[in-house]
């Protein structure tokens, strides 16, 4: 579903991204991990039109998105979940989760009962406002307004960042209900007990560069790579 082919993308004159390539295949979870400021959370934005390469391809389903704006890729069936959820909080969860919704995107987007079904919390907290939400009903409702937008493949920033151990598993069997609906998901993360949990795959960053592709069950026998690049 996602490719990245051997992008190279900077913020001014810092060279942030050194040619990282990646793929994403349909239903995957697949983890993007590394210490902070290796280029993480610039991949997805890069992958979100948010910074734009300055050279390589971002392929969703063959089509290059590179160059193309934000709502263009979201239109497209790319959500974003980013680290500060970015939810509304003045608004209610219910608004919150009408906001993103157009004319005729709910034929492949969830629908309200759908959402709630997943999110029963949600349910519960309706008609309360986002400042009133705890840091977890604010990922639950972050994530669920992008499935709400017919997202196909998410790309969520550290979703666990803050959260409570039960919290993060609640997280956990989200991400594991989401990718039996067949949606892929691409995700940062910093925890790796947690990825080990829900993902396919595993990349590993440092300083821009990819420097360890393995399955889960690989990732789960590399100790050195596991203490040289994450710290464990």
């Amino acid at each position: 579903m996602l490719t990245i082919e051997d992008i190279h993308t900077y913020y001014g004159n810092s060279y942030i991204l050194q040619g990282v390539s990646l793929r994403v295949e349909k239903g995957e979870i697949v983890t993007l991990l590394g210490r902070n400021g290796m280029g993480k959370s610039t991949t997805i934005k890069s992958v979100m039109g948010l910074v734009s390469p300055r050279a390589g391809r971002v392929l969703l389903n063959g089509v290059d998105l590179v160059g193309l704006k934000p709502y263009a890729i979201a239109q497209a069936g790319v959500g974003f979940v980013p680290e500060d959820r970015r939810t509304f909080p003045s608004l209610s969860v219910v608004e919150n989760l009408n906001l993103p919704v157009k004319r005729g995107w709910l034929e492949h987007g969830w629908s309200l009962e759908k959402v709630y079904e997943f999110f029963p919390k949600l349910k519960e907290r309706s008609s309360h406002r986002g400042f009133e939400l705890s840091g977890g009903e604010q990922q639950m409702l972050a994530i669920a307004r992008v499935l709400r937008m017919r997202s196909q493949l998410i790309l969520m920033d550290e979703p666990t960042e803050g959260l409570a151990p039960l919290l993060v598993k609640a997280i956990e069997e989200i991400l594991k209900q989401v990718k039996r609906e067949g949606i892929t998901t691409l995700l940062v993360e910093q925890n790796s007990r947690f990825v080990t949990h829900v993902a396919d795959r595993h990349y590993v960053l440092c300083h821009g560069r990819i420097v360890y592709e393995g399955s889960n069950e690989d990732f789960l026998r590399q100790e050195d790579v596991k203490r040289e690049y994450l710290g464990i």
